[in-house]
């Protein structure tokens, strides 16, 4: 007879599976590892299963004990798993942001969920990671996976999901695209891929308002690429110790709305009912075509199942309410549309009456206010005139920091326009918004007016 032992010996060899419609202007060929296939329909089976057998090693748990960790959901459904098997009992945090859908599984597998807030710095005491942190110290007989920083997470993938890709592609893969988020498996991945061949390409795929990007082509951690979005499982706002940037060829950033619609697009064309990440993996790959050719073998990693998304992704009211249809204009369509795309500021140094003048020269009535590049006010007609008329000599020459308000708000490109009101009023007259680019721009009450 042939069967297995427990649900846990059916974790791993998914199946490649060529992609057809959805990359038919991509010359490479394109193969998709499912990893829906796994038990717990994540990829990350694998390293849940690996940190909690490698605890179990060390003696940091034992029979009985509680496992914690703070996840996105897929992991946790993991852990979920062989602590059903193995006789754990189990608390998860996880996000606000997280689908309804993933914490109702992790509770029918018998775990604790504990959500929390998800616009919160990491070291807030009210984040994810911290509370899952707290509980592990308060907990006797706990052990937190912590699967940012816990090395057992790529090892995972160096023994398992990398040499499957090696094997099942007879050691043709040229590319690798997969969504970075903790880092294990780009980095278990690359580790072992780059031993057999060097000139394999790892490329990472992240969003907008995550750190990786910048960090991984600057060196430099900066907070203020760090903002909401929406994209789950990928993307972050820390510098976890799994993600070895040195195996990292390059990061894509790939929009909140492209992954959505990518997701939608692998349902309908390929029959691939997956996450939102994999919608990005794809969407990465498209952004990146033109760096292919007819001979390259490009693997993507698809992380897990779309019914984890059935209330988001898959909800034509959530797509539609995001501006994420195409039946909605959104603040990118509003940039396109505007005649002028030129991106006028000030500088904290200049004065009232050069201010003044910049805004006749060019005909507007507000305007940003940057100090050393970077974005530090916003400067209306009322503001300048109300300044003037109170004392028009001596007012004239003192600078425009003295007067200016606080910063224009920033917006996603994907933005739709009915939720602009949410933003722009009486106080504040405009919002600023950053093109694929990077390059940023002011969208005005009256270039909305035009739009619509």
């Amino acid at each position: 007879m042939d069967y297995f032992e427990n649900i846990l010996g059916t974790i791993g060899n998914t199946p490649l599976v060529k992609l057809n419609k959805t990359v038919k202007d991509v010359p490479a060929l394109v193969l998709a590892k499912v990893e829906f296939f796994n038990p717990g329909n994540s990829i990350k089976d694998r390293m849940a299963l690996k940190m909690v057998e490698d605890a179990e090693a060390r003696g940091d748990i034992s029979l009985g004990g509680t496992i914690i960790e703070c996840t996105s959901g897929n992991t946790g459904m993991g852990i979920a798993i062989a602590a059903a098997v193995k006789g754990y009992r189990c608390i998860f945090t996880t996000t606000d942001k997280q689908s309804k859908e993933k914490v109702d599984i992790l509770r029918a597998l018998g775990a604790e969920v504990i959500v929390c807030p998800t616009n919160v710095e990491s070291d807030d005491p009210r984040s994810y990671y911290s509370v899952a942190e707290r509980l592990s110290k308060e907990i006797p007989n706990s052990y937190w996976c912590n699967q940012y920083d816990n090395p057992s997470n790529a090892v995972a993938h160096y023994e398992s999901t990398g040499p499957e890709i090696w094997e099942q592609t007879d050691g043709k893969v040229t590319h690798i695209v997969v969504g970075v988020g903790t880092g294990g498996t780009i980095s278990g991945v690359a580790k072992y891929l780059k031993e057999k061949n060097p000139d394999i390409k790892i490329w990472g795929v992240d969003t907008y308002g995550s750190v990786f990007k910048k960090y991984h082509e600057t060196g430099v951690f900066d907070e203020k690429e760090i903002y909401p979005y929406i994209t789950e499982g990928i993307g972050e706002d820390i510098l976890p110790k799994n993600v070895d940037f040195s195996l990292i060829d390059h990061f894509e950033k790939v929009s909140d709305k492209d992954g959505a619609v990518y997701a939608r697009r692998l349902a309908k064309e390929e029959g691939l009912f997956l996450g939102y990440s994999c919608g990005s993996a794809l969407g990465g790959l498209i952004q990146l075509k033109e760096q292919l050719t007819k001979d390259d073998v490009v693997v993507l990693i698809f992380h897990d199942h779309g019914s984890r998304y059935v209330g988001k992704v898959f909800n034509d009211d959530w797509m539609r309410d995001r501006g994420f249809m195409d039946d909605e204009i959104t603040v990118k369509d509003i940039i396109n549309s505007k005649s002028n795309g030129e991106f006028v500021a000030a500088q904290t140094e200049q004065s009232v009456r050069e201010v003044l003048n910049i805004m006749k020269e060019h005909d507007i009535s507000q305007m940003p206010v940057m100090d050393n590049g970077d974005i530090v006010g916003a400067i209306t007609e009322s503001n300048v005139l109300s300044f003037l008329l109170d004392s028009p000599m001596h007012n004239s020459e003192k600078s425009v920091e003295a007067i200016m308000d606080k910063p224009f708000p920033l917006v996603d490109e994907n933005l739709p326009i009915s939720q602009l009101n949410k933003y722009i009023s009486k106080k504040i007259p405009a919002v600023l918004a950053k093109d694929r680019t990077g390059a940023t721009h002011i969208l005005t009450k009256y270039d909305i007016i035009q739009a619509i």
